[in-house]
């Protein structure tokens, strides 16, 4: 065969350098998908964090300290590094579907329109945006003169932004169910619902739970992320102090992937425009935030991507007693270990600390007990049941949290 001219060699050449050099950068190929595993070593908050910032999801932490993960193999050799002992953890135990059972997509969305049927006085069905796959993101308002956007303190709940976390969404449904059925009768659900507008998402992440629910030979795929080609970490995307911290990871095979940008996920976005469509008057409504989460028998509060209990322009003492001390009270009501986010181990990019930190809306993340991400439902009545005194305190403190401190004067006068 002829040589090519050097000339057109040359040319050739650079065509190649510059459209290797503006091509998109193609994702790297992924790692085999995460499995659960026992951590036995780690015993402090800090070696807490160095495990998270492998990427690794900590799923729940032990008595003994030892941790479950879920972790992809470059994660696994990242913490073996660390000196760590790692052991396989059993699938979940299968349970049947029955009767009483974990709600569907579709049954949680058919128990939302039962419910605005049989109160349309108090409840209203809202559709806030729709899902990377299509699905609408729906929650409910509750409140007298439902129809009507008065100018009553706001409460926020969100569940089930974790696909696996099955439990989460059926503690939403369980409130929702609690303001209905209780409105003219209880007389401390008809002061809620009479002087708050309340709004309560049971599945935030739609496509994610679908996905999670598709295997009806065993509770579930275990499924943390939503269902975008890179499926993200919801609760590692929202837009403060996102990816600064070693609180989430930039892999996209790792369960706390934090996407390519804050925001990035289409649920995210539907969650935060909804949360700033509620600055009215130039000030924020909404009081009070809950993000539901399973499993671990905890009480959170704001920061996680800092161990420091107050920071300069971002939380103040009072600021961060009013959290503790309401997140106490919390525990107290409902069994759990109150304490600040990062005291179990570092995240960033996550729901309460971006309504805190951005929104300055006073936020909590309960950790539901069960012992695992697909309880038996068979417990489902009682897990629920030990949480909702606890949800009903936190909404309570919607005209001014400061009350839990006693500086109601200094803060909430008119």
């Amino acid at each position: 065969m002829a040589k090519l001219p050097k000339l057109l060699v040359a040319v050739l050449s650079t065509f190649l350098l510059v459209l290797t050099a503006t091509a998109p950068a193609r994702a790297a190929a992924p790692d085999p998908t995460s499995q659960r595993y026992l951590v036995s070593g780690p015993k402090t908050t800090q070696q807490r964090s160095q495990v998270a910032r492998t990427g690794a999801a900590i799923d729940a932490v032990r008595a003994d300290g030892s941790l479950e993960i879920s972790a992809i193999p470059s994660e696994l050799k990242e913490i073996r590094k660390l000196g760590h002992t790692v052991t396989a953890l059993p699938s979940p135990t299968s349970h049947p579907r029955a009767a009483t059972s974990y709600h569907t997509l579709a049954e949680t969305l058919a128990e939302l329109d039962a419910v605005v049927a049989a109160y349309p006085q108090i409840a209203r069905k809202i559709a806030i945006g729709k899902s990377y796959q299509g699905r609408d993101i729906v929650g409910v308002k509750i409140s007298d003169n439902v129809a009507t956007d008065e100018n009553e303190p706001e409460t926020l709940y969100i569940a089930n932004i974790h696909a696996r976390e099955r439990l989460t969404a059926e503690q939403a449904l369980d409130l929702i169910g609690t303001l209905t059925r209780g409105y003219g009768s209880n007389t401390r659900v008809t002061n809620l619902v009479d002087s708050r507008e309340m709004w309560i998402f049971p599945v935030v992440n739609p496509d994610g739970q679908v996905y999670d629910m598709t295997s009806d030979t065993q509770p579930g795929r275990m499924w943390r992320k939503n269902r975008q080609p890179a499926p993200t970490d919801l609760n590692r995307n929202f837009p403060y102090r996102w990816g600064c911290c070693g609180g989430s990871s930039g892999n996209v095979s790792s369960e706390t992937y934090r996407g390519p940008s804050p925001e990035s996920a289409p649920e995210t976005r539907v969650l935060t425009n909804f949360v700033r469509s509620r600055i009215v008057g130039g000030r924020q409504q909404i009081k009070l935030f809950l993000d539901i989460h399973s499993y671990g028998n905890l009480v959170l509060w704001p920061f996680g991507y800092t161990y420091n209990n107050t920071v300069p322009g971002a939380m103040s003492a009072d600021e961060e007693a009013t959290h503790r001390t309401i997140g106490r009270q919390l525990a107290a009501s409902n069994g759990f270990t109150p304490q600040q986010s990062s005291d179990l181990y570092i995240t960033d990019g996550t729901t309460g600390d971006w309504t805190w930190g951005d929104q300055r809306i006073f936020s909590f993340t309960y950790e539901l007990g069960g012992g695992g991400f697909y309880p038996s439902p068979s417990r489902i009545d009682s897990l629920v049941a030990g949480v909702r005194d606890s949800l009903l305190l936190l909404t309570e403190y919607a005209d001014c949290p400061y009350r839990a401190i006693g500086k109601q004067g200094q803060y909430c006068s008119a």
